[in-house]
């Protein structure tokens, strides 16, 4: 069995932080918010912060309903006189989104929705334009139409240099926040971060599934590494940027150095008690679709600014170009056409 002592800082190689911020109370007390992909590892820890900070009301929205509807039970147990409200809904669903804004009118919008999972998109990319290009571009203008003050998109590393369909629209989405901030009065606003340690799908849970079947552990690599962040560290960081944003940039979070995921694997091994390729076996599978054996953290034609906040750098890139929502249109009406189009009409 894990040692359930050891600190996340034994993993990651770094002391881990997270912080309260009263500027993320003053943007946040009194107003409603609305948490998209609300039921998900990270969308659930913006919805727990969030609450903390008193809103006058909180909107969990996600197509998922059990993970959705538990963050609910917790957060109404805890927070009895906060208006806390659950939507079963798609970002897809256009005309569903405008009837949440047109309900609820939410003032801050956190766009956490997302299709994540680098091999299974290569797989099926026209999942991944309508869920992260599509489903951004619906809250997003709904988020314009119905004057949210505040539009904030969970964004990712892999959106530097994509090398996959998940990264490139991801990076898509980072676009259609830049354009719309400079045509809306609300302010649009990205945060870019690498993977979450621990969440849903990450290598952690599944190194520790795989150690308790009695290995093998697979690596894609030796060499692989990727930048991480605990959930809690990474969301109060997205707060205090929210809360600073004055429209239009993309904020990076500062995640230490990049973690070895072979050494990670090692360390999770021990964390059992056992030794790494005597008690479980270590296999290097290699490098999937779509995968990369380092993430970036900035293009190379961006250019980095610090903040108020040493953890977080804003990211100045290139200016959307006067054509780009025609041309996202076109990308989206081909994906409805073909719901297997070629990854290269994506990336």
């Amino acid at each position: 069995m894990e040692n359930e002592n050891i600190k996340e800082e034994y993993f990651l190689g770094r002391s881990v932080e997270a912080f309260t911020y009263k500027e993320a109370e003053e943007i946040i007390k009194g107003k409603v918010v609305l948490v998209t992909g609300g039921g998900g590892f990270i969308g659930g820890e913006l919805c727990r912060q969030v609450a903390s900070y008193s809103p006058k009301s909180l909107v969990i929205l996600d197509i998922y309903e059990n993970n959705a509807y538990l963050t609910e039970l917790d957060l109404k147990e805890k927070y009895p006189d906060i208006n806390i409200k659950t939507v079963v809904a798609s970002v897809r669903d256009k005309d569903k989104i405008n009837e949440v804004f047109k309900t609820y009118r939410p003032q801050i919008v956190f766009h956490a929705a997302a299709h994540k999972h680098v091999p299974l998109m290569e797989e099926e990319p026209a999942e991944a334009v309508k869920n992260n290009v599509s489903g951004t571009l619906n809250v997003a203008l709904a988020a314009d139409n119905y004057k949210a003050e505040k539009f904030v998109l969970i964004s990712t590393d892999k959106a530097v240099g994509s090398s996959s369909v998940m990264g490139a629209t991801k990076r898509i989405a980072e676009m259609i926040a830049g354009y719309m901030n400079e045509r809306s009065k609300t302010n649009f606003s990205a945060v870019r971060f690498g993977n979450v340690f621990g969440s849903s799908g990450s290598v952690v849970p599944i190194f520790k599934m795989q150690i308790e079947r009695g290995g093998p552990v697979t690596v894609t690599d030796k060499t692989v590494t990727r930048y991480f962040m605990t959930v809690k560290e990474a969301v109060s960081l997205i707060l205090h940027a929210a809360a600073f944003s004055a429209g239009g940039e993309i904020f990076v979070l500062d995640m230490g150095g990049p973690v070895n995921i072979y050494e990670l694997a090692e360390k999770i091994i021990k964390s059992y008690g056992l030794i790494p390729n005597k008690d479980i076996i270590i296999r290097i599978t290699g490098l999937r679709a779509g995968e990369k054996l380092t993430e970036d953290l900035f293009g190379k034609k961006e250019t980095v600014t610090p903040t108020k906040n040493k953890k977080i750098s804003s990211v100045k890139t290139e200016k959307v170009a006067d054509d780009f929502l025609p041309k996202l249109n076109l990308l989206i009406k081909e994906t409805e056409k073909n719901p297997s189009p070629d990854r290269k009409s994506v990336v």
